[in-house]
């Protein structure tokens, strides 16, 4: 039988704005890309050395990840293989890919390659929290809430998963967003049911 399952965070990331559970966190509005996640690391006092190192795909999503989850999620609840990620974006590692091709014109930069797949950054969100559950990274044209609830209740509902963050991380120069979903099937307050319905209303909210 079906498990009820909610929404139980989100967190968007996009035109130098930062919202969690709807509301407007942080805003930079006066810089690039790359300075407005320096911003966002620095204004919510993150430490993680590795994040300098990220191409602008895994910290953009890394970041989310970690607003998303700070005073949200109880990682206590939960075994390691009991979380995992269900991502999906337009632009796979364009962004990056293109930085690594421009490289190879003098020479190939090892750290820009690393970063040539676009489930690298699911893979930073894992290191980060010890998560070990099933994870997979979709590229689509639109943000496709239908085909993301059907792959979350599949993980929940088979017991494989007991909380999955799903959603969107996706950049391509300047242009950039990203929401990611809390899905537990333990309600709470603040929480809504999961649903296509429920994610597309978020989506679009900003």
């Amino acid at each position: 039988m079906p498990a009820e399952k909610y929404i139980t965070g989100s967190c968007i990331i996009s035109n130098g704005t930062v919202y969690k559970n709807n509301q407007n966190l942080f805003e930079n509005k006066e810089t690039d890309l790359p300075g407005f996640l320096l911003s966002v690391y620095q204004h919510f006092r993150l430490s993680y050395p590795k994040f300098y190192k990220m191409d602008n795909l895994s910290k953009l999503g890394w970041l989310a990840s970690e607003i998303l989850l700070n005073d949200t999620f109880k990682k206590e609840n939960y075994q390691s293989e009991q979380v995992g990620l269900i991502l999906a974006n337009a632009n796979s590692s364009l962004d990056n890919d293109i930085k690594y091709f421009e490289s190879t014109k003098d020479i190939a930069s090892p750290s820009l390659f690393v970063y040539t797949l676009p489930n690298i950054v699911i893979g930073e969100i894992c290191i980060r929290n010890n998560f070990k559950g099933e994870h997979a990274f979709y590229i689509q044209n639109n943000f496709d809430a239908d085909f993301t609830e059907k792959q979350v209740n599949y993980l929940l509902d088979n017991d494989i998963l007991q909380a999955c963050i799903c959603g969107w991380v996706d950049v391509l120069e300047q242009e950039y967003k990203a929401v990611l979903f809390l899905v537990e099937k333990e309600n709470t307050s603040e929480a809504v049911a999961f649903s296509a319905d429920n994610m597309n209303n978020i989506f679009k909210n900003p």
